[in-house]
């Protein structure tokens, strides 16, 4: 399996937004395992996203789903940037 966990920062005061657009995104995707968004309690603007996936091709691939571009051009203007990001070799657990 893969896995990812990623902090991205919305621009200021607007991580509730950011997240409405992220959740709604939300769709079945081959391959996908886990996807979970989580606000960050140390950092206003923060978000943390972790995702455990099949394999490294599997996430490569989402990436060019129509579902996932638009997303991706929704959230665009809401984002200032990203922190952390760390990759995972998830061996097992709940709901994966």
């Amino acid at each position: 399996m893969y896995g990812l966990i990623g902090k991205m920062l919305a621009q200021p005061g607007k991580r509730e937004e950011l997240l409405a657009v992220m959740m709604e995104g939300q769709v079945p995707m081959p391959g996908r395992r886990s996807y979970v968004i989580a606000r960050d309690p140390a950092s206003p603007d923060g978000l943390w996203i972790t995702e455990v996936w099949d394999d490294r091709e599997s996430h490569a691939a989402s990436l060019h789903l129509p579902a996932v571009q638009a997303t991706i051009a929704k959230a665009r203007p809401l984002i200032a940037g990203f922190g952390e990001r760390f990759e995972t070799e998830p061996l097992g657990g709940i709901g994966i």
